[in-house]
């Protein structure tokens, strides 16, 4: 039987396909054609049926799906640093707010998103979701270096950089999404900030709108133990709650952090098939709590990771979000049996793809899916001898490792290069910002 022709095919010493086996395997193959998976195995089998014009070898990598940033502020790189040791409401309202009140442009959209993607493509991310000011400019930097990205634009009932009101930020949000509509990377959700921060009303036709156009819904969520407490002073409830008796809890819903749940709320969401995103440094880090995975994982819901921003952060490297999410699952169940690295894994990649409702196109190394896909380097000592590369991946740095990324079988990254981006022009715009943050 004759061969199929393909463009290339990448060989590589261990590869982690995520589904439907989420196993690690030796000594394995990917033909990409026309930007898909045209077949996965074993190196011996995918060659004998296949005939490609190029070979990439990667004899120490191992290969895995395109990683999935669930959640973050992308331009908010600019800031990293800027505000440490602070509580969440203090590091909002006297530090972050007035700061971007003051600087935040379409410049410092630009910057600030062009030096996140470099850093999240170097980390093997392929995909993000960003909920900023400016989205227009985040999806225009994502679709010219190739990134796929779920653009959701931020809804606020006060006066911000972008936009006037809650009304105005729908209507050119609504806008946003015609332009991008069909679009191979590009994605528009809904963003409205938190449920305390608009209304009921805005709430009501987020609904509506979300659920004329299909779209999904991203929204910070039960993220401290103090924004609980004042709805229930306020409501007699909680926002979950609230959430439920609206109807927008279902799986176009995206609910960010979430650290604060009890058994009931956790039987709503799972019931209404809410995706949860974990942001596990962001949520340490300012001490608003954690997310409870292992139970909400139990329960049959889906997670995804999610870096947050870099402010607060202050890194976007989400194989470093996947090792904290396993460390902080089994000592909050007092069980080294939680949530281990596999499931990590799945989070980082799958359940990405799933929260952002792409899972029929990313997230594994399947035939028929686009071909966005990770290698990363295992020579180094650190990672030797290497028994477990699961293992490897999600315990030991690996997301400084990373040497190769191919979105939609397009080359972003080679052999730690990129290929379509200016990387030191790009550092050389972000080095001005610091007498502008800092006068």
């Amino acid at each position: 039987m004759p061969k199929s022709s393909c463009e290339f095919i990448i060989d590589a010493r261990w590869a982690l396909p995520i589904a439907p086996e989420n196993r690690a395997l030796d000594h394995a193959s990917l033909a990409i054609k026309d930007g898909v998976i045209a077949a996965f195995g074993p190196s011996f089998e995918v060659h004998s049926n296949f005939t490609a014009r190029d070979h990439v070898t990667l004899d120490h990598h191992v290969l895995l799906p395109g990683l999935v940033n669930a959640h973050g502020h992308a331009a908010m790189s600019l800031l990293r640093g800027f505000a440490e040791d602070a509580p969440l409401e203090e590091w909002l309202t006297k530090h972050i707010w007035p700061l971007e009140a003051r600087v935040v442009s379409e410049d410092f959209v630009r910057d600030g998103s062009r030096l996140a993607m470099a850093e999240m493509i170097r980390a093997g991310i392929t995909s993000f979701s960003d909920m900023y000011f400016y989205p227009e400019v985040v999806a225009r930097e994502a679709k010219a270096l190739g990134m796929r990205c779920q653009v959701a634009f931020p809804i606020i009932s006060f006066s911000n950089a972008w936009s006037t009101s809650s009304d105005e930020a729908i209507h050119k949000g609504l806008s946003l999404h015609d332009d991008f509509r069909g679009d191979p990377l590009i994605s528009v959700a809904f963003g409205p900030h938190s449920a305390y921060s608009v209304s009921r009303q805005d709430l009501e036709k987020i609904l509506m709108y979300s659920e004329e156009l299909d779209a999904n819904v991203q929204i910070h969520l039960h993220e401290t133990a103090a924004e609980v407490a004042d709805a229930r002073a306020n409501l007699n409830s909680t926002w979950i709650r609230q959430l439920h008796a609206i109807g927008l809890l279902s799986p176009r819903l995206q609910a960010v952090h979430m650290t604060q749940i009890d058994d009931t709320e956790v039987d709503l969401l799972a019931e209404a098939g809410v995706h949860v995103i974990h942001c596990p440094h962001s949520n340490l880090k300012l001490a608003s709590g954690i997310c409870p995975a292992d139970r909400l994982l139990k329960s049959g819901i889906n997670i995804a990771l999610g870096t947050d921003g870099a402010a607060s952060n202050n890194s976007l490297d989400l194989l470093a979000e996947a090792r904290l999410a396993s460390l902080l699952a089994k000592i909050a169940g007092g069980d080294a049996r939680s949530l281990p690295e596999s499931r990590a894994l799945e989070m980082a990649t799958l359940g990405g793809a799933k929260a952002l409702g792409r899972e029929q196109q990313i997230g594994s190394l399947e035939p028929g899916k686009l071909a966005d896909v990770v290698a990363v380097d295992l020579s180094a000592p650190r990672f030797q001898p290497v028994y477990n590369p699961m293992a490897q991946l999600v315990h030991t740095g690996a997301g400084s490792a990373v040497s190769h990324v191919w979105i939609g079988g397009r080359p972003i990254l080679s052999e730690g290069a990129f290929t379509n981006f200016d990387e030191l022009a790009m550092l050389r715009n972000v080095s001005s910002w610091h007498a502008q943050i800092c006068p």
